[in-house]
């Protein structure tokens, strides 16, 4: 069965950290490019963050709410992807997913348009006091 599997949500108060996890099974992580989004409650899914592999580099890309705060990683050999989240917000409270698609190298989706690929479950992060 071809699946990503999110994990590592919950709830943390304002300031807190989460690692989030995104494994890939019945197919093979490094052939594609993936991504982090979020839906907050009536709210469209948007891009967080992404990841694409181009010449044995990795290249990344971050919404502007999140530079700084979030690092987005693969760990190909182990079919994973993660999001580390510092310095969590109130407003980052959202279901988290994890996409994988291919594109052109080097390119990573930034949009839920741009996902030809594979979707994940999602994992809610919960940000309060």
């Amino acid at each position: 069965q071809l699946q990503l599997v999110e994990s590592g949500g919950g709830l943390v108060q304002p300031g807190g950290s989460l690692r989030l996890s995104c494994a890939a099974s019945g197919f093979r992580l490094n052939y594609y490019a993936i991504g982090w989004f979020r839906q907050a409650p009536g709210k469209e899914r948007e891009g967080v963050s992404c990841i694409a592999s181009r010449g044995g580099r990795s290249l990344t890309n971050y919404a502007d709410s999140v530079k700084g705060r979030f690092t987005i990683s693969r760990d190909d050999a182990n079919n994973t992807a993660y999001l580390q989240m510092n310095s969590l917000k109130p407003e980052d409270t959202a279901v988290y997913y994890c996409a994988a698609t291919i594109l052109r190298l080097g390119a990573c989706p930034t949009t839920v348009a741009e996902v030809r690929g594979y979707w994940g479950q999602g994992t809610q992060v919960t940000v309060s006091s």
